[in-house]
């Protein structure tokens, strides 16, 4: 057999080795471990569908047709995949049980076929071809794959953006954390659903064949940006978002929740008499007359302003739940309704005052501005001048100090 050199030949067989060798990298990756096998699944399985378009567009199948049916197709694995591996990155704790089984039943029956297929003869599969494969399991197999897809990607499309919501209430710092790749990643596979869904209607209802088929090309886009920031990925082993943990709506929701953990309250240094944190804990109980509880306030605002946790530039809202002894739901709550803030902005709030406090002392002429960031909690220079010009509507540089 000849496998001729035309560009869409050379970037195809390039691609497929790209992501086979990615996905090797992936598998044996040492942190997201996980997540990046269900990354490695995907891209294998995206590879060996661009190998059939490799095969058709090089002639391999006119070449030799005994490799009709070879057992490459494994489409209907596409959406599970992706949907895993978004639930896997951001929960740490990700395990899957035999009940997530059944959404990989149509990949394995696609498996099953084709491995059945592979061992008969070239007459048996020529026959299945004419009767079967053609008129029904073509197009049951093509549309399913679409509808497969979609529902997967809406589903992942609002696992992120939970995440992302849950995000802003837990951490300060969400630079690395953030996966907006990873949402691109999903609006390009949407894209590429989008041109199926015009390939299906061409086939079905005016049996156009591969006339304006540019998903094997869309594909190959996706799985090489894939390959490329999924190796890039930062170490997730800190976030545990479950989206079936909902948080509480009203402070009646809180009444049962512990407001302060005893191997919390041991370990922290004595308060003076009167500070917010040498309130009894008895009396930083939610109940339901009051929506929000000012000791909680009075106690989260203590650790802000006067013990400056904020100049801590990983801090988190466990962090501070063991620093105050306030339970994590009872902080998240009086955060938002309290402050009226998530989590992120109030510690960024802190931040980008600390700066603003920095740059009117007479020191700030011997620091760089970058410097004076980064003693103020920040702990990056893309991060400090996005949220100062988020908080203040000035870039760092262009801020006038009074």
């Amino acid at each position: 057999m000849q496998l001729p050199l035309t560009p869409l030949v050379v970037v195809l067989f390039a691609v497929i080795a790209q992501a086979i060798f990615a996905a090797g990298l992936l598998w044996f990756a040492r942190h997201n471990r996980l997540p990046n096998r269900f990354l490695a699944l995907l891209m294998l399985s995206i590879a060996l569908w661009l190998l059939d378009g490799l095969f058709r567009v090089g002639n391999i199948y006119g070449q030799n047709p005994n490799w009709y049916f070879a057992p490459i197709y494994y489409s209907l694995g596409f959406g599970p995949l992706l949907y895993f591996y978004v639930r896997s990155l951001v929960n740490h704790d990700f395990r899957l049980r035999p009940r997530h089984f059944w959404h990989f039943g149509p990949v394995l029956a696609q498996a099953l076929l084709y491995g059945w297929l592979r061992l008969q003869t070239y007459e048996t599969r020529n026959w299945f071809w004419q009767h079967v494969h053609r008129p029904f399991t073509y197009s049951l197999e093509f549309i399913g794959t679409w509808v497969s897809l979609v529902i997967y990607l809406g589903l992942s499309l609002r696992l992120l953006g939970q995440y992302r919501r849950w995000l802003a209430d837990n951490f300060s710092e969400t630079s690395k954390l953030r996966l907006q790749w990873l949402r691109t990643l999903l609006v390009l596979v949407g894209i590429v659903s989008a041109q199926w869904l015009l390939e299906l209607v061409l086939r079905e209802f005016f049996g156009l064949y591969y006339s304006y088929d540019y998903s094997t090309e869309l594909l190959g886009v996706v799985v090489f940006l894939i390959g490329v920031v999924g190796l890039r990925q930062a170490d997730m082993q800190a976030v545990h978002f479950e989206p079936d943990i909902q948080e509480p709506e009203s402070a009646e929701a809180l009444e049962s929740v512990p407001t302060a953990a005893p191997e919390a309250r041991s370990n922290e240094p004595a308060r003076p008499v009167g500070s917010p944190a040498a309130i009894a804990p008895a009396e930083l109980e939610v109940g339901p007359k009051a929506a929000v509880d000012e000791a909680a306030v009075a106690r989260i605002r203590w650790a802000l302003e006067e013990e400056k946790l904020y100049l801590n530039s990983t801090l988190t809202l466990a962090e501070l739940s063991a620093h105050t002894g306030l339970a994590p739901r009872l902080i998240s709550f009086t955060v938002n309704n309290g402050f009226g803030q998530s989590f992120n902005d109030l510690v960024n709030g802190y931040r980008v005052e600390e700066v603003k406090r920095r740059l009117r002392t007479p020191d700030a002429q011997r620091l760089t501005l970058l410097g004076i960031a980064l003693d103020s909690g920040f702990n990056s220079k893309t991060t400090f001048n996005r949220i100062f010009k988020q908080f203040t509507g000035y870039a760092p540089r262009d801020y006038p100090v009074a």
